[in-house]
């Protein structure tokens, strides 16, 4: 294993860490703005209705999708400027 790779390791981790919590709160937001007054529901909340339960899923795993190559490749992009190398 490179030793660019190792040593991205820790950075990979913390920034995976913030990035998760920040689609947690896009995604909140998001679900907010859509007009819903209460958090998402859970897959098996059994007052709400399957279009909710299935919409919310599609919605925040888009948005973690999304947060999530965003912050590794923006990491991988700052490793490659520090270091010249890409920790791939």
């Amino acid at each position: 294993m490179k030793a660019s790779k190792i040593a991205y390791k820790p950075i990979g981790l913390a920034l995976g860490a913030s990035g998760g919590a920040l689609a947690g709160a896009a995604f909140g937001q998001v679900w907010k703005r859509l007009g819903h007054d209460e958090e998402a529901p859970d897959a098996t909340d059994e007052d709400r209705s399957w279009g909710e339960v299935l919409l919310a899923a599609a919605l925040q795993g888009a948005i973690f999708a999304l947060v999530k190559a965003t912050v590794d490749r923006g990491g991988a992009t700052a490793i490659r400027r520090l270091t010249g190398t890409w920790p791939g």
